[in-house]
C-alpha cells in the first residue's frame, strides 16, 4: 500500500510538471490533482493491460510505438472522467503522458520496483 501512494505521490508530480510545461494541459486544483494521480494509477493497473493486449498487433507493426498512443489515452480517461482535470487535444495526451511516464520512470527507479519496502530491507 505505501508503495502504491508513493507512486501516486510521482504521478502527481509528474502531471504537476505536464500542466506546468504543455500548453492545453491543465488541472484546477491540488484536490483534483491528487485525485487525478490516483485514479491515472487505478486506470494504468485495470484498463491499460487490457488495451495492451487488444492493440497487441499494431504494437507488434509499429515496434512499440502504439503504447505511447495507449498511454496518452490512459491519461485522456482519466480527464474524460474527471472534472477539472482538462485536456484540449491528442498532443497535448501525448505529450502529458510522456512526461508522467519519463517522471514515473525516473521515480521508480530510485524507489525500485518493491518501493519503500525495498529501502527498509536494505
Amino acid at each position: 500500500m505505501t508503495g502504491f501512494l508513493l507512486r501516486a505521490v510521482i504521478a502527481a508530480f509528474g502531471l504537476w510538471l505536464a500542466t506546468y510545461l504543455i500548453d492545453g494541459f491543465r488541472i484546477d486544483d491540488s484536490t483534483t490533482l491528487l485525485i487525478a494521480a490516483v485514479l491515472l494509477g487505478v486506470v494504468n493497473a485495470i484498463v491499460r493491460p487490457i488495451a495492451i493486449v487488444l492493440t497487441f498487433p499494431i504494437t507488434i507493426v509499429t515496434l512499440g510505438l502504439f503504447l505511447l498512443v495507449i498511454n496518452a489515452g490512459m491519461v485522456a480517461l482519466v480527464a474524460w472522467m474527471l472534472p477539472g482535470f482538462h485536456i484540449l487535444g491528442f498532443w497535448a495526451a501525448l505529450l502529458g503522458a510522456l512526461v508522467v511516464g519519463l517522471t514515473g520512470w525516473i521515480g521508480s527507479w530510485f524507489i525500485g520496483s518493491k518501493g519503500v519496502e525495498q529501502i527498509k530491507g536494505r
